[in-house]
């Protein structure tokens, strides 16, 4: 049964922690505030911190309402349950495989100009992404898009969070250091992304078993960490439409292929 109590107040709080947060940001951007993407001295640091709460905002109302609605015992349950990691090596191999899928198929049709850094920097990024990005699925997949898919089903489910999403990140074009700073002439391609890799979170999580979060945690960590490398991706509504539909047809079938497998057990 769906809980709407949480889904309506783990998405009332991270919105209100975000927007609040951001509006400070774009605020203060006009006296030389900005985001700092490369961490050099302490004074980027500590500038980035707000702008960490903004990125963490449905992770901290993740825990903040199931500690709430005693779903949860402490911190630590929520941790556990998050960074749950011990899952078939055949996941992971879909998670990577959805990431290259991605990427070469916007390369096929859109085309780089070149390679903006070199394929290591991956590793370097990963702990930075995961902060600044995975772990916004301690929200999104703990608690709004599993408690949507049980009234509204996969499809509705992920289209209804995909535009929650888009709203979200909104404030990112309007915040100085971003890497959304002013790029809105390509904040619908953005925003179909955003929507297609619904599909990919809600299937992962299928796949991952009920409650378990974690992949979907590594693929978003994983997708910031590699995106810089092609920062010169030559960005076309022909690659954006290709890219993104195959991910949400892979996300179609596999879980086709969940539902046909269970039926037969």
């Amino acid at each position: 049964m769906t809980d709407q109590k949480i889904i309506v107040q783990f998405t009332a709080l991270t919105f209100c922690l975000a927007y609040l947060v951001s509006g400070a940001l774009i605020a203060l951007g006009q006296f030389g505030y900005s985001v700092h993407n490369w961490v050099r001295s302490l004074q980027d640091f500590g500038m980035n911190i707000p702008f960490a709460v903004y990125i963490l905002s449905p992770a901290i109302a993740s825990y903040i309402v199931l500690k709430k609605n005693n779903k949860i015992a402490d911190f630590k349950e929520w941790l556990n349950t998050v960074f749950y990691a011990k899952n078939n090596i055949s996941l992971y191999f879909y998670v990577v495989a959805g990431l290259a899928l991605y990427f070469l198929i916007h390369l096929a049709v859109s085309g780089p100009e070149k390679i903006a850094l070199p394929f290591y920097t991956v590793f370097l990024a990963l702990p930075g992404n995961l902060i600044i990005g995975g772990l916004e699925e301690a929200g999104w997949m703990y608690v709004l898009q599993p408690e949507l898919e049980k009234k509204y089903g996969f499809v509705l489910s992920s289209v209804s969070v995909g535009v929650i999403w888009i709203l979200w990140h909104i404030p990112l074009f309007f915040i100085p250091g971003t890497n959304h700073y002013e790029g809105l002439i390509d904040f619908w391609m953005f925003a179909v992304q955003l929507t297609a890799f619904r599909f990919f979170y809600g299937a992962i999580y299928r796949i991952s078993g009920k409650g378990r979060v974690f992949m979907c945690v590594l693929f978003h960590t994983m997708f910031n960490a590699t995106s810089p490398i092609f920062g010169t991706l030559t960005m076309t509504w022909a690659g954006t439409i290709a890219a993104n539909a195959a991910l949400v047809l892979v996300s179609i079938v596999t879980l086709f292929c969940i539902n046909r497998l269970a039926a037969s057990n």
